[in-house]
Formats: C-alpha cells, sequence, structure tokens
C-alpha cells in the first residue's frame, strides 16, 4: 500500500455497490453525479466481478467501468458532493 492512491483507499465491496452513489472529481458534459445501477456477474462461476454499470443522474447516460476503479480518488468520490 505504498501509491498514493491505495493509501487512503476505500475498502469497498462489489456486493454492496448497486445503487450507491458517486461524483466525478472531473466532470464531463455536465455529468457529476453518478449511481451505480447494474453489478455485471461473470460469465465463468467461481471468478470474482469486476465490471458495474454506472448512469449519470443528469442524462441517463450509461456506461460500464472496473469496480476498482471507484477507489481512485483522482477519478471518483464517494457519495455526492
Amino acid at each position: 500500500m505504498s501509491a498514493p492512491t491505495m493509501r487512503n483507499a476505500l475498502r469497498l465491496n462489489p456486493d454492496k455497490l448497486l445503487r450507491s452513489k458517486w461524483t466525478a472529481v472531473t466532470p464531463t458534459n455536465r455529468e457529476k453525479h453518478f449511481i451505480v445501477t447494474a453489478v455485471i456477474k461473470p460469465d465463468v462461476p467461481g471468478t470474482e466481478v469486476d465490471m458495474i454499470t454506472m448512469e449519470a443522474v443528469l442524462t441517463r447516460r450509461s456506461f460500464e467501468v472496473r469496480w476498482r476503479e471507484l477507489n481512485d480518488s483522482s477519478l471518483w468520490l464517494q457519495g455526492w458532493r
């Protein structure tokens, strides 16, 4: 845990991410607030969840992202700010 982003890393559990709220540190197209709308289950049984679907509250645009990217405080803040 020597990397700066890992020192302050959140302890996220992919099973509890559904409907969680996030704020983009650098908003694009006025999309600042997001909600996790789906946790994508892996095709291979016994493997870990890797991807989630996030939706912009303002535009309803959805996209997939690796859930571990939410730990990067230079990209995402937990909650709506």
